[in-house]
């Protein structure tokens, strides 16, 4: 005698699975039930309809589900600079490194308010093409971007900007290494019981923090159990300060002071030696691959980072950067770049494929961020961070394989249903926890207050 079926929260049923889990499995015409905050099954729509019943049914047919995708580096206060910088650029010629001269006191201008509404913007904008989940660079008052998030319903890490050192910063930008100890563990600590947001520590970048903030970081991520996220080897500016300064590459700097372990997070790490590329092997920092940036500052050795084990994944570096909030995109960047660099001068036409460079993104990124038990694959007990995206443009049809379309053909915009933590936050491009058009309203006015404010700071 068959049991009755069995309840459950939530239920999607007929979407092609993808579940990048470690067999990479596919389930076509698919199931996946939802309990809480969790993934309970996965299995055929015709086992689902015996086995359970759902408080919610989505009907994903047509449609392919997959894990949300993970931001490794972004930076929500800057949302509101997207495309100023290429703006000026047509009437100045733009002072170098833009984040000293244009975003550090861009930064410095906001208000709580701001970073808040920024928050909610970025945090929109995210879970429209597919991120669930976003790693906080550090900027200002940070505890209203976990304000936002909580609100639109993502799931992200929070992190404060921390600077002690260089005269030439804004007041308002920089601490003493003190303030910038507490500040960082108090933000860890009152987020550290919410279900989706939680803090990490952070340190801008090597020259400007001093190396008794580097020291005292990295024992209070041992000590609070976290991590730290920062910058490293972004610019020649920086190798070069380095290597006048101490006589070391950033990140043999950073070893040398004992602090380049695996709690260290890092942004970029484009212009590493051969020597720091060994060092990343040995001791398992993680790295963010930002495509859209990094191809115009070096060679990013992004693939023998993959090859060679070290936490990778990918970012977008924020909308002040040249790219969309796009993971798909940058996906696709990425594996162009890494074809360029590894693979064009030596004949080899595949060194990596669309579906590998997708599963940086996901896996790739779940493990950068340190949430691989919780995230990057649908596998039961796994938290249930799920997009539902389209395959049936002209342009993706016809779609013998559902991995292929995915990796190669999809892009944010083809992202219809999103969930976080098991809650339905967008369904069928419509948001369930924030009005988007009152919010777009009412930042028309402030966006033009905050630019006059930055072209003051700048000029």
């Amino acid at each position: 005698m068959s049991s009755a079926p069995r309840p459950v929260d939530l239920l999607i049923v007929g979407a092609d699975i993808l579940t990048f889990d470690d067999a990479d499995r596919m389930i076509g015409d698919g199931a996946i039930a939802i309990e809480g905050n969790s993934i309970s099954w996965l299995g055929t729509r015709a086992e689902a309809a015996e086995l359970y019943r759902a408080a919610t049914t989505i009907d994903g047919s047509g449609l392919i589900a997959m894990p949300g995708l993970i931001d490794c580096h972004f930076h929500t206060a800057q949302q509101f600079l997207r495309g100023k910088l290429f703006q000026l650029a047509r009437t100045r010629k733009l002072r170098m490194p833009p984040w000293k001269n244009y975003y550090v006191p861009f930064e410095a201008t906001l208000t709580p308010d701001d970073v808040y509404y920024s928050g909610l913007s970025a945090y929109i904008a995210m879970i429209s093409v597919g991120t669930t989940c976003f790693l906080e660079s550090g900027g200002p008052h940070a505890n209203e971007m976990g304000r936002a998030a909580d609100e639109v319903g993502i799931r992200g890490v929070i992190a404060l900007s921390t600077m002690d050192s260089d005269a030439s910063l804004p007041a308002t930008m920089r601490t003493t290494t003190e303030q910038a100890l507490k500040a960082n563990e108090s933000l860890v600590q009152r987020w550290r019981n919410h279900p989706r947001v939680k803090a990490w520590l952070a340190v801008r970048q090597i020259i400007v923090a001093t190396e008794g903030l580097q020291r005292d970081m990295a024992a209070l991520a041992r000590q609070l159990d976290t991590r730290v996220h920062t910058h490293l080897a972004e610019g020649t500016y920086e190798v070069d300060f380095a290597l006048a300064r101490w006589g070391l590459r950033p990140a043999e700097y950073l070893d040398s002071l004992g602090v380049f372990n695996d709690r260290l997070h890092t942004a970029h790490a484009i212009l590493l030696s051969p020597d720091e590329m060994d060092l990343y092997e040995q001791h398992g920092v993680s790295v963010a691959h930002c495509a859209f940036n990094n191809y115009g500052i070096g060679q990013p050795r992004m693939l023998e980072m993959w090859r060679r084990d070290v936490p990778i994944g990918l970012g977008t570096d924020g909308a002040a950067s040249m790219g969309p909030l796009d993971l798909f995109q940058v996906a696709h960047l990425a594996r162009l770049g890494q074809q360029v660099l590894e693979g064009t001068p030596n004949h080899d036409r595949g060194v990596i494929s669309g579906e590998d460079m997708l599963a940086v993104a996901i896996r790739g990124g779940a493990r950068a961020a340190g949430m691989t038990r919780e995230l990057g694959s649908l596998a039961p007990g796994k938290r249930a961070d799920i997009i539902l995206v389209a395959a049936d443009d002209p342009d993706q049809l016809p779609v013998y394989d559902p991995l292929f379309t995915a990796a190669n053909n999809v892009v944010g915009r083809d992202v219809r249903t999103v969930i976080v933590d098991g809650r339905l936050v967008m369904k069928d491009r419509a948001f369930l926890t924030i009005d988007v058009e009152a919010l777009q309203a009412k930042l028309r006015p402030q966006h033009r207050a905050l630019m006059d404010r930055f072209e003051a700071a700048v000029a």
